[in-house]
């Protein structure tokens, strides 16, 4: 906790340690009443650290893009307590978004559907569709039932740079920005929610996440796939987290793909070829590939093996966070397919690397 000058204002940020066994309500409420004012709370979801404020209010949503210096063209995501409260937010709802709401909600899968009135085009970046999600993190349940709003939250972050998975990592970034931290501990999913669009002829994924295309297929059929990266000169974005350049540390990052030997081949190659320069040099891989950098002048941090995305996908922001903490100036990082959760690891490693992959042949 710590008092900081920020945009001319003297602000404190609180934090709330939340104990699982006997939950702190009391906490609880006092970060509700902090919403329902206008204010800021940062708060677990079981993907990232969100920062949220009443979905419903414009002048609070103002808030969250001043706090992140984030662009007004990048939408929010409107959190609800439960699927029944979708009419709050939304109008027209196909009974296809219904079907997704008994099978993935609560969980890390946010809806695109056409907006209601009421709420602000603020949260929208004036567009005509919102996007929503009832989270499934328990402190975020609570949150969002206490404050009795829908709560809008992107990651609890700088914008474009590494999203939270812990409330030290929030604190880092918003520190003094905002009025209160609810500390749940490290997020279990770590990866943003996969965002999909009911708007499009065909349900189609303006985000990979922590739900994986295979499972929705299994559900929907056939779902299309994202389009390629937007650029901040296009006007209002369909999704948030769909910029080139996104989920970034602050060092120079390099995602390789390719066949797994002949990857780390190159990557091993580069490394040392960069420290020979003088370049300080981190390799993100998997547990699996530790052995073949052993000894090496280089700083070396697994997110976990490449059979367990789970894990990997878990542990991403938190390694590159070490990385960036060990001051390298350039990330090689290892690509972990596209597969289930790799593909939402996939897309965040691309975007940090602002679309710098290099393609390796076998």
């Amino acid at each position: 906790m710590g008092l900081v000058a920020w945009d001319g204002e003297m602000r404190r940020t609180r934090v709330f340690k939340i104990d699982f066994q006997g939950f702190a309500e009391p906490l609880i409420a006092q970060a509700a009443e902090v919403l329902r004012a206008g204010g800021l709370v940062a708060f677990p979801t079981e993907t990232v650290y969100g920062l949220g404020a009443n979905a419903l209010d414009a002048d609070a949503v103002k808030g969250i893009f001043a706090a992140k210096e984030r662009p007004a063209y990048d939408p929010l995501i409107v959190h609800l307590a439960e699927a029944a409260e979708l009419p709050q937010v939304t109008v027209g709802i196909p009974p296809v978004a219904w079907t997704l709401a008994a099978h993935f909600w609560p969980g890390p899968l946010t809806l695109v559907l056409p907006r209601r009135t009421e709420v602000p085009p603020e949260v929208t970046a004036g567009g005509e569709t919102v996007a929503v999600r009832v989270p499934l993190h328990p402190v975020a349940q609570a949150l969002i039932r206490a404050a009795g709003v829908p709560v809008a939250a992107p990651s609890a972050n700088r914008f474009g740079q590494l999203s939270p998975t812990r409330a030290e990592d929030v604190l880092a970034d918003l520190e003094g920005r905002i009025d209160l931290v609810l500390d749940g501990g490290p997020t279990s999913v770590g990866v943003e929610s996969t965002v999909l669009s009911l708007v499009t002829p065909v349900p189609t994924i303006l985000r990979p996440g922590g739900v994986s295309r295979e499972a929705l297929e299994n559900v929907l059929g056939f779902v299309e796939l994202f389009p390629g990266p937007a650029s901040s000169g296009q006007g209002a974005l369909a999704s948030p987290g769909s910029l080139l350049q996104h989920y970034a540390p602050r060092a120079k990052l390099i995602l390789y793909r390719g066949a797994p030997a002949a990857m780390l081949d190159v990557m091993r190659e580069e490394a040392l070829r960069l420290h020979a320069k003088g370049t300080r040099v981190g390799l993100l891989l998997a547990e699996e590939d530790l052995a073949l950098f052993a000894g090496l002048p280089l700083i070396l941090r697994a997110a976990g093996p490449a059979e367990d995305l789970e894990e990997v996908a878990r542990q991403l922001f938190a390694t590159l966070r070490e990385l960036d903490a060990a001051e390298v100036r350039v990330i090689l990082a290892r690509d972990f397919g596209s597969a289930g959760l790799g593909l939402a690891i996939r897309d965040r490693l691309t975007r940090a690397a602002g679309g710098h992959v290099v393609a390796v042949q076998s």
